[in-house]
């Protein structure tokens, strides 16, 4: 009798615990196949200490190989799920296609940039959802800072030297801290004018930043944030992005070269296409993360709405630490399908909640226990490192480096602004000149507007093109080799200089 085949398709950390839960249930009694565009799990909220130099960026990779045995994986993103036949199709990084079929089925495909009709911002702001754009960022933000130590215009040193971040939730909050320490080191080796320091500015429409979490956690943050210098305006949101600023709802106008996107994330728009009720972009499960319909799939993390048993009639949070107890709870019920085990409904209790403040700063209530100072940030580093399932020693190692050296001021131009757009669906990988989405484009007889290039009027369109995948995924679309003005944002020394095979650093998300 052979081995019934599990599929999990997303290795973040709903489909990173499935997969690391039915190895260890099954002990090779199913063939358990993990479809994953890298090679690698990103520990995300360790990502804004990769764009402040903290940490370098292989400490938040976690290998799939190395630390899943008994779980072959297949590099390639999913770009169509036919629940009749019961396979996946799959585009692989070099842009071959490829089909998995499956007995079970685990959608693990996590979340990608929430986009909202703010013009300007498709165009010229970054979001934060993977490791291209943390290796960018980190470029950047070097990279004006060492211009605005040689302009001669004050203006344009004061431009170059702000930075926008927009979404005051956990990322946007940790990336403003972080930043802020980050920028205040360069200049001490690289003096800005007289009377300049690197500004950070955190807007949120919420009335408090980090409006998701406990008040006090809330207060504890904005204070450090406003004590470190950031300048937080809460109640605020930008109205349009231009190339050379943002315009906020109340009427300012800042003159910047950076934006940053964190309002949020929205499901991976895979899941929209299998055909099943959805609520809000996820697709709906039981308690046990079974589609209604089709008990052989399974979903789990930000992609699935599952019912939140302690809170009647509510699905539970787009967190990682949902997201991580889903994974477990789906390994369990994979594993009891096919007679291992019994199954479990999803069932949570709340463990509280960390942010890294930067420095020996962060707010933090284990268990709903509220903590204050220094002793925060112990606990939530501690946090960290007992959740990662690898690298602690690595990135241990790291903290206490930054702790005693200074941070590298370099820029190493790896990941360019063209590489990394905003609304890109698969923010774990960067594009690359020639790489697959010109040659799908090419396959279905596409061409690419003229003057849609990164950073053109239009461009926003131009990415989400009527050219689509083998899934019927937009397949962005943009050209390459367009030069771009280096007085927008985000776009100084990122444009290509040959159509040659640039590429990111290994381990990008």
């Amino acid at each position: 009798m052979s081995r019934p085949r599990v599929v999990i398709v997303g290795a973040g950390f709903a489909g990173y615990q499935t997969a690391r839960t039915l190895s260890r249930l099954t002990r090779n009694k199913a063939d358990i196949v993990l479809l994953n565009p890298t090679d690698y799990f990103l520990y995300l909220p360790l990502l804004p200490q990769v764009a402040a130099g903290v940490l370098e960026p292989r400490r938040v990779t976690v290998s799939l190989t190395g630390t899943l045995p008994g779980v072959r994986l297949v590099l390639g993103e999913a770009d169509d799920i036919d629940l009749e036949a019961r396979t996946v199709h799959y585009t692989d990084p070099e842009g071959d296609g490829g089909t998995l079929s499956y007995d079970r089925l685990v959608l693990a495909v996590g979340s990608v940039n929430k986009l909202l009709p703010v013009p300007g911002v498709a165009e010229h702001a970054h979001g934060f959802r993977g490791l291209p754009e943390a290796l960018y960022l980190r470029d950047h933000v070097t990279r004006q800072i060492e211009l605005a130590a040689a302009a001669d215009d004050f203006k344009n040193c004061s431009a170059r030297c702000t930075f926008v971040v927009v979404g005051a939730g956990y990322t946007g909050t940790e990336v403003a801290a972080q930043g802020q320490l980050f920028t205040d080191q360069l200049v001490r080796r690289q003096p800005l004018r007289e009377g300049l320091r690197p500004r950070w500015l955190l807007l949120d429409i919420a009335p408090r930043v980090l409006p998701e979490l406990d008040e006090r956690l809330s207060t504890t943050a904005d204070r450090v944030l406003r004590e470190r210098g950031v300048d937080v305006r809460t109640g605020t949101s930008v109205e349009e992005a231009t190339s050379t600023g943002v315009r906020l709802s109340d009427g300012e106008f800042v003159d910047t070269r950076t934006l940053v996107w964190c309002v949020g994330v929205r499901p991976d728009p895979l899941v929209a296409g299998i055909g099943r009720p959805m609520e809000r972009g996820r697709l709906l499960v039981d308690p046990y993360l079974q589609v209604p319909g089709h008990p052989e799939v399974f979903a789990c993390g930000d992609a699935a709405a599952v019912p939140d048993l302690e809170k009647p009639g509510e699905y539970t949070a787009m967190t990682a630490q949902h997201a991580w107890r889903h994974g477990k709870v789906a390994g369990h019920n994979v594993a009891a399908s096919f007679g291992v085990g019994t199954r479990r409904a999803y069932r949570h209790r709340d463990l509280g909640f960390v942010v890294d403040l930067g420095g020996v700063k962060a707010a933090a209530n284990p268990l709903g226990v509220p903590l204050p100072g220094p002793l925060a940030g112990v606990v939530t580093r501690g946090y960290h490192l007992a959740a990662m399932p690898g690298n602690r020693v690595r990135v241990a190692a790291d903290w206490i480096l930054d702790a005693v050296l200074p941070r590298q001021g370099v820029q190493l131009g790896l990941v360019r602004s063209w590489s990394v757009p905003l609304e890109s669906a698969s923010p774990e990988l960067a594009r690359v000149a020639g790489g697959p989405e010109k040659r799908v484009a090419a396959a279905n007889g596409a061409a690419t507007p003229a003057g849609s290039g990164p950073g053109s009027p239009g461009a926003s369109a131009a990415r989400t093109s009527a050219v689509r995948d083998p899934g019927n995924r937009p397949v962005p679309t943009s050209d390459d080799h367009t030069v771009r003005d280096p007085s927008r944002p985000g776009t100084d020394a990122d444009k290509p200089a040959a159509p040659g095979p640039l590429r990111p650093v290994e381990g990008e998300s």
